[in-house]
């Protein structure tokens, strides 16, 4: 398939901070994404939480999970508007790389304790983990990503005006254009973000019994696909599977309809065009902004902060805490690999090492590494 004129063209990329040979058989973009399947970082997402603790249940979305749906709706949609399908499903894979164990408590525990050290945001640790924390190669630190995947990466939320430090710290020594719109291919997988938790995460809700089908009836787009789900089957796991399938299709259409025309109007000859643009060129047509924040209410008040994930996600936002002001007093207590490059307590260099080495757990590993460090009875 050919490219549009205003998608990201790897023939044409900006390059690589550290300067590498071309592939004989991949693009850059396809490097960037093999790159990141490959990760460390990558692979820990597997027992990250998405919204349920690991041990709660085999069944519910992971941060892998969720990122590889993720993937599959970015790449949906770029192909719908010509963009290219492994930058976008690169930027998809990547965007929660950065996330600590526990997810959003996990970062809210973790942000508490470093408050007088930058705090802590998971997007710079994403752009941090690829930059920086991943050791793959000889001849550099990272994984060299080309400058569309960082930039993708770093702006995953939209324009950056007031980075985080490390963002600002990076776009210092190599510019990513942070004061501008993202290009096309990290618009879209922001927005396959959006498309994707909404809908798994009412799936999920519905497993865990945080509430019924019933609940959804009055939901803007969901309650007309669930009507439509009724009437084709009586199996709850039917119906409810047709509903989700249903609401993603309806959402993706609707994404596509109005970013054509936001196209249309800007008419972009280049990428460039689309960053230098006063608003995103990839978004919803009012109808969907309205379902779209309608769903976020409903899953905000009924699964995010119902009782149950309410007493879980104090459990863990305080064991992170715990862990991460410990370490800052007594960074004596660190494993050798990591105490060895850490500074004296309370300093900015132990926080950086503290932030990485907590973001860098997996659920399990943290709720071990907790016990270890405060259960008399535990091994070391």
């Amino acid at each position: 398939m050919s490219l549009a004129p205003y998608a990201s063209d790897p023939a044409r990329s900006r390059g690589r901070q550290h300067a590498e040979p071309l592939s004989a058989t991949r693009s850059p973009f396809q490097r960037d994404r093999d790159r990141v399947l490959h990760s460390t970082a990558f692979r820990k997402l597997q027992y990250k939480t998405q919204v349920f603790v690991i041990h709660e249940g085999d069944f519910y979305r992971t941060r892998l999970t969720h990122s590889l749906e993720v993937a599959q709706i970015a790449r949906s949609l770029a192909r719908g508007l010509g963009l290219d399908e492994d930058l976008t499903e690169t930027l998809a894979l990547a965007h929660d790389l950065g996330h600590p164990p526990f997810g959003h408590a996990g970062e809210a525990g973790l942000n508490a304790a470093l408050a007088a050290h930058g705090g802590f945001d998971h997007n710079a640790q994403s752009l941090r983990s690829i930059t920086l924390l991943e050791c793959r190669y000889p001849s550099f630190d990272g994984l060299n990503l080309t400058w569309e995947s960082l930039e993708g990466i770093a702006k995953h939320n939209g324009p950056l005006p007031s980075p985080p430090a490390y963002i600002a710290a990076f776009d210092a020594a190599y510019p990513l254009d942070l004061t501008h719109q993202a290009g096309a291919e990290a618009q879209v997988a922001a927005l396959a973000d959006d498309i994707a938790y909404h809908a798994h995460d009412l799936d999920d809700g519905l497993r865990a019994g945080l509430f019924a089908l019933d609940d959804l009836i009055d939901l803007p787009v969901v309650g007309a696909v669930l009507a439509e789900a009724r009437g084709l089957s009586t199996d709850p796991r039917r119906i409810r599977a047709h509903m989700v399938r249903q609401m993603i299709g309806v959402f993706v259409t609707g994404a596509l309809a109005e970013s054509h025309q936001r196209l249309a109007r800007l008419a972009p000859s280049s990428a460039d065009a689309i960053r230098e643009a006063d608003q995103p060129v990839i978004g919803f047509g009012p109808p969907l902004v309205a379902a779209n924040q309608a769903i976020r209410s409903f899953l905000y008040s009924r699964m995010y902060r119902h009782w149950r994930v309410n007493r879980m996600t104090h459990k863990v936002e305080t064991v992170v805490r715990d862990m991460a002001t410990l370490f800052l007093d007594r960074p004596d207590l660190l494993r050798d690999d990591w105490r060895d490059r850490a500074g004296p307590p309370h300093s900015q260099e132990t926080a950086e090492i503290v932030r990485d080495y907590i973001a860098g757990m997996t659920d399990r590993f943290a709720l071990d590494e907790h016990r270890r460090l405060i259960d008399p009875y535990s091994a070391a």
